[in-house]
């Protein structure tokens, strides 16, 4: 799954899975360039760049996406990563904390898909990965604003895959369970919640960055290239 003469961008990217999906990316020889609200003042790692781009702002990721091209070339692979979660029982969550998880979560992805689009096809394999989660698809109290977020992107993945199939661009979702890193690792160690989450692990453990990126790397490369409009689970196996 060489990478060699590609050019990645992923959202969300300087911490975090997203910079364990960048890292194997550039690992795998990819040109990487990470996207994020706030960026570290030195290079997250070897063939990174990072730049500050703000996924919920409608014209930040067609300017990214097109200063990438002029300096790089591509984007053939873009990993829309950038995410956030704010929990809480639908009864006590505030309307403000529902839009910024719909707003980064949902907007967010559409706005870094469908700047990517013009630019991944415009020649045969090119890739756009969206991070969904196991949530997605399960439910869990506290959770709604997250879970209906990674619901509605699954479905955009869906329709997206069928747009652009005859291109040779494919457009597919990982779907973590649950991962022993980024927001991952807060509900793990939850008093309340870990517990429960142990309990539902039929590997018997949780997984782990590396397990997640190397999803993303199968999708992003030339062996996925028959694999479209799905989403990837990452779980282990949960009960």
């Amino acid at each position: 799954m060489h990478l060699q003469g590609r050019t990645a961008v992923v959202t969300g990217g300087t911490r975090g899975l997203g910079l364990d999906v960048a890292r194997a990316l550039a690992g795998a020889g990819a040109t990487v360039v990470v996207a994020a609200r706030e960026v570290p003042d030195e290079p997250p790692g070897d063939g990174i760049t990072a730049v500050k781009a703000d996924v919920t702002v409608p014209d930040a990721m067609p300017a990214l996406l097109r200063t990438v091209h002029e300096r790089y070339g591509g984007p053939h692979i873009v990993v829309a990563n950038a995410g956030i979660s704010r929990p809480g029982p639908v009864a006590s969550l505030s309307p403000d904390d529902w839009h910024d998880v719909i707003d980064t979560n949902v907007h967010g992805v559409f706005h870094t898909v469908r700047a990517a689009l013009p630019h991944v096809g415009a020649e045969p394999g090119g890739r756009i990965i969206v991070m969904s989660s196991l949530l997605g698809s399960r439910a869990m109290p506290g959770a709604a604003a997250y879970s209906a977020s990674k619901a509605a992107v699954e479905a955009l993945v869906r329709v997206c895959a069928l747009e652009v199939a005859a291109s040779g661009t494919t457009v597919n979702a990982v779907a973590p369970g649950y991962i022993d890193a980024g927001m991952g690792s807060a509900l793990l160690t939850h008093e309340r919640l870990g517990p429960v989450v142990a309990a539902s692990l039929a590997a018997g453990r949780p997984g782990v960055a590396a397990e997640v990126s190397a999803a993303v790397l199968f999708l992003a490369s030339g062996a996925a290239s028959y694999v479209n409009g799905q989403v990837l689970g990452v779980d282990g196996g949960v009960r």
